[in-house]
């Protein structure tokens, strides 16, 4: 079985498409739920953000396994395969356990070094160990994906290098100044009381606001997250219905939402009239100018195809572009329409294909009312950006802002634990294949010298029970030194690169049954499951 990660992520899809494709939690447990139902994943798990969603599984054949999951996220998203296809990424072995690793630490985020991935990242394995779809490999890659942005965070300066989309969202609307300057003193209206809204409300408070409002569908749950900032920021902080959201916002200076509503919860109309104006009509759309410059031909077209990690088979026997690469171009290398269209649906390398954001421009007017919609799909209106006196920074112009944010030097360190992370997992994973050959061999073992001591009393029937227990205690000792330098080295051997192949080898020189094999596995995947505990 191999691990093969399909996804879509804001750096190959457009916010609008990743809106579109948002999963809620009903959603997403019916995705799990089907994939382990289809051939070939027999366990899964997606991370499903405001920024991307992903599914991971464990199947034993790529081709097949690319198909099936992409259909799967079609499916379950709403959002056609063929719109689907072209901004998916697929990730296989290795190259997924990279990608994970890599967006736990946080250098696949919007905001570089930002450390909320790791809770999406908690919160996805919890899920699929509630719905038993997280089986050996989807528990032990999730559980030391979180265990390698730990130490990212705790051995690099990677924090440095990144913040929250709550903290970046403020510093967009605050522009020069700093964010505790630009909130000092406001009113405040969060909406929602989840885990983003609860930390935006917490940075605000933190940054001095002089008054909070919480608003959510849940009365509770805003009085709870009102009554924490009293206590701990002492902050004037307050609950309200959400029927109430529109009367708080005449009086807010500043509005944060992120709900996991379906639909829009502060409309542009809605924004206009709290600012005691109306909504302008929208800006007719641009012309695009008409094409210059030469088309460019098949030569220049294979060139660009052959920057990528992986391109889709095209026919022709396969040349792979990298040793493990399972997927290749003919040879000689050929080229269609098709191929170009689905292209990113097989590349590792999704920057080559992400589309850029406009960067929204800074409103000329006095902004007296600043809205951050954190939310997935959108929860402000994105026509609220016209109304005069107010700025709205949502996930698409935090993507386009995202763009030109500095890079940390540590982003390099991180890049190398990555590395290392990465290449430890898989030698743990291949000495784990072979642990239950070795263990099935040292049963033989035992066996045979079971049945050695007991022919052995048969024609000695003079010993007695000290001397007995002395013969086969020898006999053990003799066949355990036998077996122990063989089994330490295959289990050395097993855990290097291409390894794979010292199982079979074992159980071909000792006949060793492979059903016997397949038990110890059985066995221990049982014990996983009944030891298996929330993270």
């Amino acid at each position: 079985m191999s691990l093969l990660v399909v996804g879509l992520s804001h750096r190959s899809a457009p916010v609008s498409l990743l809106e579109r494709a948002s999963l809620s939690a009903d959603a997403r447990a019916r995705l799990l739920h089907d994939t382990l139902a289809a051939e070939p994943a027999t366990e899964a798990a997606a991370l499903s953000t405001c920024n991307r969603i992903e599914l991971y599984a464990d199947v034993d054949k790529f081709h097949a396994g690319v198909a099936e999951l992409s259909t799967m996220l079609a499916l379950h998203s709403g959002v056609p395969l063929e719109e689907l296809t072209p901004h998916l990424y697929v990730h296989y072995e290795d190259r997924a356990v990279h990608h994970l690793f890599s967006v736990a630490c946080g250098l696949d985020s919007m905001v570089v070094g930002e450390g909320q991935i790791l809770g999406q990242i908690k919160d996805a394995l919890a899920v699929a160990q509630e719905l038993h779809t997280a089986g050996r490999l989807i528990n032990d890659l999730f559980q030391q994906a979180l265990r390698v942005g730990k130490r990212a965070h705790s051995e690099t300066g990677i924090d440095r290098a990144g913040q929250s989309l709550v903290t970046f969202g403020l510093e967009q609307l605050a522009g020069d100044d700093s964010v505790d300057d630009w909130v000092k003193g406001k009113r405040a209206l969060v909406i929602g009381a989840g885990s983003m809204s609860s930390l935006a409300a917490a940075t605000l408070a933190r940054s001095g606001a002089g008054r909070i409002v919480v608003a959510n569908r849940t009365f509770g749950r805003a009085e709870r997250l009102a009554e924490i900032l009293r206590e701990q920021h002492g902050t004037d902080a307050h609950a309200v219905e959400m029927d109430a959201v529109a009367s708080e916002l005449t009086r807010a200076d500043i509005a944060v939402s992120c709900t996991g509503a379906t639909g829009l919860v502060l409309t542009g109309e809605a924004v206009a009239t709290a600012l005691g104006t109306v909504l302008p009509d929208p800006e007719p759309e641009p012309q695009p100018e008409p094409a210059t410059g030469p088309v460019p031909d098949e030569s220049a077209a294979i060139a660009a195809l052959a920057r990528l990690d992986r391109v889709p088979l095209s026919g022709g026997p396969a040349v792979p572009l990298d040793d493990d690469c399972p997927v290749g171009l003919g040879d000689p290398p050929a080229v269609d329409a098709g191929s170009l269209e689905l292209h990113g649906s097989w590349a590792d390398n999704a920057d080559l294909m992400a589309p850029r954001a406009a960067r929204r421009p800074r409103p000329t007017w006095p902004v007296r009312l600043g809205l951050l919609d954190l939310a997935m799909p959108r929860d402000v209106d994105a026509a609220a950006h016209r109304v005069h006196g107010a700025h709205l920074v949502d996930i698409e112009s935090l993507a386009a802002a995202s763009a030109d944010a500095p890079m940390a030097a540590d982003v390099d360190k991180v890049r190398g634990i990555v590395s290392d992370e990465v290449a430890a997992f898989g030698a743990a994973q291949r000495a784990a294949h072979i642990t239950p050959t070795v263990v099935a061999l040292r049963a033989m073992a035992a066996d045979v010298v079971a049945s050695e001591v007991a022919r052995l009393e048969g024609r000695l029937p003079g010993l007695d029970d000290k001397q007995r227990a002395e013969v086969t205690q020898t006999v053990r000792r003799v066949v355990d030194k036998l077996l122990h330098a063989p089994t330490v080295r295959v289990k050395q051997l097993a855990s290097e690169p291409g390894g794979a192949g010292y199982a079979d080898a074992l159980r071909t020189l000792f006949d060793l049954d492979p059903e016997t094999v397949a038990a110890v596995s059985r066995a221990d995947m049982t014990e996983d499951v009944k030891n298996r505990g929330r993270v």
